[in-house]
């Protein structure tokens, strides 16, 4: 049987480097280590929850229910232990989000501020069609690679806490999202082949080390939402704010693509976010959040808090970006070198002008 997925793309992962003592233990419990390795509650107490150590030992527990690592057995995704120190982590990501977003609008309010497009936005987006090289494209595009290479996979676990109008809509949004049925058409490869046409490995996991905090709660909180039923609310707030927000940002990203050459294959997963989100958006109002809040009114503050969570830290992710770019500064997490890209230049096969600038 012939397989559409490129060498690399099927493999497991290494696991990442540790960065502190709570990562460090978590990783040594996943590589053989027996429960005394795994951290103290008191070392847990001392890990800021937006910080590398939390994040990155929540990001090694979560990938143990998506591929899992290299040399890490099957079995640990249901470790009594491990699953205690994930809970850990979590309730600390939790309550500092919890905290930080505890003035919530009611849920019209909240999806009514996303259609609000600011004339003096300064994101991502707008960086990289404003003044993007390509250089900054190819950042970007590993460092969001950490999840988009399994998109559309946290918010499926939502699906059977559903039901109705809002299951039936779900479902039909993910199937958009895996392809329509067709493996090459499915978001997760259309990302593989935008990393290619920028001259970047397609590997699943291979950017993580290079993918500071800031990503990381961005990928952990889909992750911590989707794998709690407590917590469905939430994840269709986050997945609302994901799909309103996306058409107007993939539209000037896919403009920077064209205007550094990125390539074709680059180009077309933008576009593709450009008009099936844009459709997206109105199903995922309509009928995921209206259906789930007719069933489930009690879960409107849920909606709202996953909605000002994901909002919280994708500023977060922005912000750190946007100004390590205009600092002339890589946004990878590494020494930086000013005006250029710690990724290795792309080959001359690759799309674009074969090298950063």
């Amino acid at each position: 049987m012939t397989t559409l997925l490129r060498p690399g793309l099927a493999t497991r992962p290494e696991a990442p480097e540790a960065r502190g003592e709570v990562s460090h233990a978590v990783r040594n419990r996943l590589l053989g280590g027996g429960p005394a390795q795994l951290p103290r509650a008191a070392d847990l107490a001392r890990c800021s929850p937006y910080e590398e150590d939390l994040q990155l030992a929540l990001h090694l527990c979560y990938e143990l229910h998506y591929r899992g690592f290299a040399d890490v057995p099957d079995t640990l995704e249901w470790d009594p232990d491990v699953l205690r120190i994930r809970a850990l982590l979590e309730h600390r990501f939790e309550s500092a989000l919890r905290h930080d977003c505890r003035r919530l609008p009611d849920v019209d309010e909240a999806l009514a501020q996303l259609l609000v497009e600011p004339s003096e936005g300064t994101g991502v987006s707008r960086f990289l069609m404003s003044s993007g090289e390509l250089w900054h494209l190819r950042e970007y595009t590993a460092l969001r690679s950490v999840h988009q290479l399994r998109e559309a996979d946290a918010h499926l676990w939502v699906v059977p806490r559903l039901r109705g109008r809002a299951k039936a809509a779900m479902a039909a949004v993910e199937y958009d999202e895996y392809g329509c049925g067709r493996a090459e058409r499915m978001h997760s490869r259309l990302y593989a082949d935008l990393m290619t046409d920028l001259g970047l490995d397609p590997s699943y996991g291979r950017y993580v080390d290079l993918a500071g905090a800031e990503l990381l709660a961005a990928s952990n909180l889909m992750s911590m939402f989707g794998l709690h039923r407590r917590l469905r609310g939430a994840l269709v707030g986050h997945f609302a704010v994901l799909e309103t927000t996306s058409p107007p940002a993939a539209s000037r990203i896919a403009a920077a693509m064209r205007r550094t050459g990125a390539g074709p294959a680059a180009e077309r997963y933008f576009d593709e976010h450009v008009e099936a989100d844009a459709v997206h958006e109105q199903v995922v109002r309509r009928e995921v959040v209206g259906g789930l809040l007719d069933d489930e009114p009690e879960l409107a503050h849920d909606v709202a808090f996953g909605i000002a969570a994901t909002g919280l830290v994708e500023d977060r992710l922005g912000s750190h970006v946007v100004g390590a770019w205009t600092r002339g500064e890589s946004a990878l997490r590494a020494p930086s070198y000013g005006g250029t890209s710690l990724l290795p230049a792309p080959s001359s096969s690759a799309g674009g002008d074969g090298g950063d600038t």
